[in-house]
């Protein structure tokens, strides 16, 4: 952990690379109503394999069931492979991309931006600005620089990332928050949807909804684990169907894949399960051709769990999810954001690989991102 000078010396350190760029319910309760999930795929899924395209919320845009990460995609081998997982991603019908201003310090757009060159009009994409509760101004500035990694004149998606302390909501909502740039960006046609994510803790998401800014779309993690702790399945997403706000999961085999590793349950049944669930989309990582694959696999002719289907795998997973060990996104610092703890000026995890690139940002090492030994 860093003490608050190294917060304090890296957050020097952002200002001045942002300012030179041009460019606990632990009861199971009754889960969210899915009937009618299965209508909704035969009428959006044609025979010979497709992925299904979902309504987003309440408008008349469609996305694709299954969508493509972006933070992992900075973790590919190399720009060229990030391009061809896009491509492949692209020609097999996944129309929705996830990115973040912040991811990888700016490559997973950058990548991402290249790969979409002469595909940007097929797909609907989405990235996410990292104020964390400092002013409209600066995520204003976050969302010229996206545009100019994306080489796109227009989000679909704008997203406020990593909603995760008990305050966040006020400071979003302020006179000069970050809720006025989102109004901004739409008004100024640089955006055509806004909405807001987080893991940490679902009481947050609730208080964010509780501002009644006009949100289209939620992220949050979904899955098995998470329906039987601290659950955004049970507290949140019922609140966004009965709003009309495109509820969309990530983490659907619970960030790392600890679970699947150790054997608690396969890939195929955890993105299975998230995807059955009443969403938009389901955003999961693919860093390698294989894992792309693999989660075509599962998507392209998609088959819902039944209820019982997905009953059973909460029961499953009961007795290892109540202390949090494969959601670790909720109970400790492993996956927050950096510029979240800057701006609240919180220490710092040291081992974390987004501090790493952080403060290796301004080396002069002849690279156009951070390399960290691994």
């Amino acid at each position: 952990m860093a003490g608050h000078g190294a917060v304090r010396q890296v957050n020097g350190l952002n200002d001045r690379r942002l300012s030179s760029s041009k460019a606990s319910d632990h009861t199971m309760t009754m889960q969210p109503n899915i009937s009618g999930r299965k209508a909704q795929e035969s009428a959006t899924a044609p025979a010979g394999g497709s992925i299904p395209l979902r309504k987003f919320g309440k408008h008349d845009a469609q996305v694709s069931a299954l969508g493509l990460g972006g933070h992992h995609l900075g973790d590919a081998e190399d720009e060229q492979t990030a391009i061809r997982i896009v491509h492949e991603a692209v020609d097999n019908g996944i129309t929705f991309f996830d990115n973040c201003w912040e991811y990888h310090r700016g490559k997973s757009e950058d990548w991402m931006g290249k790969a979409l060159k002469g595909r940007r009009d097929k797909i609907f994409l989405m990235t996410k600005v990292c104020s964390h509760g400092r002013d409209a101004s600066l995520a204003m500035q976050m969302l010229e620089q996206s545009l100019n990694r994306f080489q796109t004149d227009h989000l679909d998606l704008w997203q406020v990332h990593g909603v995760t302390f008990d305050n966040d909501p006020e400071l979003f909502i302020r006179p000069g928050g970050a809720a006025e740039a989102l109004q901004k960006a739409k008004q100024q046609g640089k955006v055509r949807f806004v909405g807001f994510t987080g893991h940490k803790d679902p009481t947050i998401h609730l208080k964010m909804l509780q501002t009644d800014f006009p949100f289209d779309a939620v992220q949050m993690p979904l899955n098995s684990f998470d329906a039987n702790f601290h659950s955004f399945e049970i507290q949140v997403l019922p609140e966004l169907i009965r709003r009309g706000i495109a509820p969309l999961g990530m983490k659907p085999l619970n960030g790392h894949g600890e679970a699947i590793q150790q054997g608690v349950i396969s890939a195929g049944e955890a993105l299975r399960y998230a995807m059955s669930l009443p969403v938009a989309t389901t955003i999961t990582g693919m860093e390698k051709l294989d894992v792309l694959h693999q989660n075509l696999r599962v998507a392209q002719g998609f088959q819902p769990m039944t209820a019982d289907e997905m009953q059973t795998l909460r029961d499953r997973t009961r007795t290892v999810a109540g202390d949090g060990r494969f959601e670790l996104y909720k109970v400790s610092i492993k996956f927050d954001n950096p510029e979240a703890r800057l701006a609240h000026d919180y220490p710092l995890d040291m081992q974390s690989e987004e501090v790493k690139e952080m403060i290796m940002a301004t080396g002069n090492t002849g690279h156009p991102f951070p390399v960290i030994p691994k």
